[in-house]
């Protein structure tokens, strides 16, 4: 697939953006991002930017809907998938499941048919919440039937990625350090649980995305690392912008039951701001977007590869 991208080959979209965790990117230019100012930015082809909304919320993943709405995972306690419709109402979507109350989610995206996958992490509250050994998150699906649970015992669900034409779901398990892949049905269930790549020192898989060849397209939170997973497994770090002492002092952290979010959401790297997220944009799908947890910008450069078009690119 080629050499790892320099990072003097970065570029940078966007500015004063307040906690662009997560980045979406439409056929026609436009940027999404989430906002910790309770809504979601939109940065115009022309660079002009609008905060949409504006609330209580603090939105982590956000998916852009058939109707110009977007789903947002609000990841404070409070929880919960809200709606932020296009005159900026905000209104709730999901609030809870079986009768219990949605605490904090982490991330939500839509597929072809409207539902939404909604990832939750950890039912524990607080920042000390950061261990290999709990396996408390899980995954639910939205449908026309009402809202379910399809996967549990996941450790630390993040980012997931319904691959509807090869009938399979990704998710990134970032304290359980390993990228997982479901068998989906056409009604959404989901079996065969099966470990795609496991990571190392210093990464923490967050967001993903895939390619037309098939690949998985990781970020690493803390590590800045942007991991491209062949179908044969075959692995190629593009992108790289590390500590390696702040990357020791994490992993004593995490061995030691210690690790919280202010130490993982701690930026220390040369140009990047804690990478969580990835999409990819351009008339080819060959300019990738990367969020992050601390930058005030979008990481931008050309891929070797061109990313699979998401399912509101052609809405």
């Amino acid at each position: 697939m080629g050499t790892q991208t320099g990072l003097d080959a970065i570029g940078f979209v966007g500015h004063d953006l307040d906690r662009p965790e997560c980045v979406l990117a439409t056929r026609r230019g436009d940027l999404y991002v989430s906002d910790r100012r309770g809504g979601v930015t939109r940065i115009a082809p022309d660079g002009t930017q609008e905060l949409m909304g504006g609330s209580s919320l603090v939105p982590n993943g956000i998916a852009l809907l058939r109707d110009g709405s977007f789903a947002i995972a609000n990841l404070s306690d409070d929880g919960g998938v809200w709606r932020l419709h296009p005159d900026g109402r905000i209104e709730p979507e999901v609030t809870e499941i079986a009768g219990r109350r949605l605490g904090s989610v982490n991330f939500v995206r839509t597929d072809s048919r409207g539902r939404l996958w909604i990832c939750v992490s950890t039912v524990r509250k607080g920042d000390d919440q950061y261990r290999t050994d709990v396996a408390d998150g899980f995954v639910a699906l939205k449908d026309e039937h009402g809202v379910r649970v399809v996967a549990t015992d996941l450790v630390w669900t993040n980012e997931c990625w319904p691959d509807e034409a090869r009938g399979h779901l990704h998710v990134n398990e970032t304290f359980g350090r390993r990228l997982t892949r479901f068998d989906m049905a056409p009604d959404g269930s989901l079996s065969n649980r099966t470990t795609i790549a496991t990571f190392g020192h210093g990464d923490y898989p967050d967001g993903l995305a895939l390619d037309e060849a098939g690949a998985v397209w990781v970020v690493s939170v803390a590590s800045n690392r942007l991991t491209r997973i062949a179908p044969d497994g075959t692995r190629q770090v593009v992108i790289e912008d590390s500590d390696p002492a702040h990357l020791d002092a994490l992993e004593t952290a995490l061995h030691a039951r210690r690790l919280t979010r202010p130490m993982i959401h701690e930026a220390r790297s040369r140009i990047l701001r804690n990478l969580s997220s990835i999409a990819f944009g351009g008339d080819d799908r060959r300019t990738a977007y990367l969020g992050s947890l601390a930058g005030d910008s979008l990481a931008t450069f050309r891929a070797p590869a061109a990313g699979v078009a998401p399912v509101h690119w052609h809405w």
